[in-house]
């Protein structure tokens, strides 16, 4: 079965002003926004620190802004809507110490991992248990790479017990369970148009035989046009005790990123797992432990 991945453009960069831009979004009004204006006129400041002074805006609206600016799309919350679950805490808290280590894994994976030159764009989320948290970490790097400028794709392949359509607050109605079947194509794929670059593959329906799925000669072939169409391509995975599909996903991306929990994740089914990877030829080019434990305070 022929596939073909079309995909928008990017969005092209904010060139407004920070008044623009504000309005908008519904922060500032117009009758607001000439007020700060003339104020700014009048004492030589910048808009922003004109707007603070007047107390119409606060500095978190200012770096909103800027964010626009600069191409560096993050969410606020607007009362009780919310476009995204709160999970995705590197869409609504980019300055947050946990997104800077998020950032800092983006780093290591740039570094170790990603390149395209080398057609080294597809990382695969494993680890052995439930609840270790490879949905959140797999949809918070795709955020952050997004954030990078690069034009990435996030793909659930957790057909057994999908999460990144709740994360994303999409419908699952199509996703990588029906292109694998042959009764979806590139429509399966969903922009999130609040994080320009982004673009989510849900697991869709959950079919009765999701390993035979990934085994198909397709699942190959899709892999080759995601490739071709993005930067950065993430994929998250069910737990290994459920089924060897995580095993399968990274033999064909040729890389993993191991998770584990603290408290949770047994350290020989952790081992075994990456070497059983790493035995397959798998290149496992880092590990994350989700809730280190704080260090005690030496008297």
């Amino acid at each position: 079965m022929k596939m073909t991945v079309s995909v928008a453009a990017s969005a092209p960069r904010a060139n407004r002003s920070i008044g623009a831009i504000l309005m908008d979004s519904g922060v500032l009004s117009p009758e607001d926004a000439e007020r700060i204006l003339l104020f700014q006129k009048e004492h030589g400041l910048r808009f922003g620190e004109a707007a603070i002074r007047l107390g119409l805006l606060s500095e978190a609206d200012i770096q909103f802004a800027l964010s626009r600016q600069f191409s560096y799309a993050y969410l606020r919350t607007m009362g009780d809507k919310k476009p995204l679950s709160d999970e995705l805490v590197a869409a609504y808290q980019p300055f947050s110490p946990r997104v800077e280590q998020l950032r800092a894994i983006r780093s290591q994976l740039m570094l170790r991992w990603f390149d395209k030159a080398e057609q080294r764009q597809v990382l695969t989320v494993v680890g052995t248990e439930p609840g270790e948290g490879r949905s959140y970490l797999a949809a918070n790097l795709a955020v952050v790479f997004s954030q990078l400028g690069e034009r990435t794709l996030l793909i659930d392949a957790d057909m057994r017990r999908p999460r990144q359509h709740e994360l994303f607050l999409l419908q699952n109605k199509v996703g990588l369970s029906t292109v694998l079947s042959g009764r979806s194509r590139d429509e399966a794929i969903i922009r999130i148009t609040d994080l320009a670059g982004l673009f989510v593959l849900p697991a869709g329906p959950v079919p009765p035989n999701p390993l035979e799925l990934l085994s198909r000669l397709n699942f190959d072939e899709f892999l080759i046009h995601v490739r071709a169409s993005f930067d950065m391509v993430i994929i998250d995975t069910p737990a290994l005790s459920t089924g060897e599909d995580a095993a399968m996903i990274s033999v064909r991306t040729g890389a993993a990123l191991a998770v584990a929990r603290n408290g949770q994740t047994r350290v020989a089914s952790f081992n075994d797992m990456v070497q059983g990877l790493m035995n397959a030829g798998v290149a496992v080019v880092g590990s994350v432990l989700n809730e280190v434990p704080l260090k005690k305070a030496v008297k």
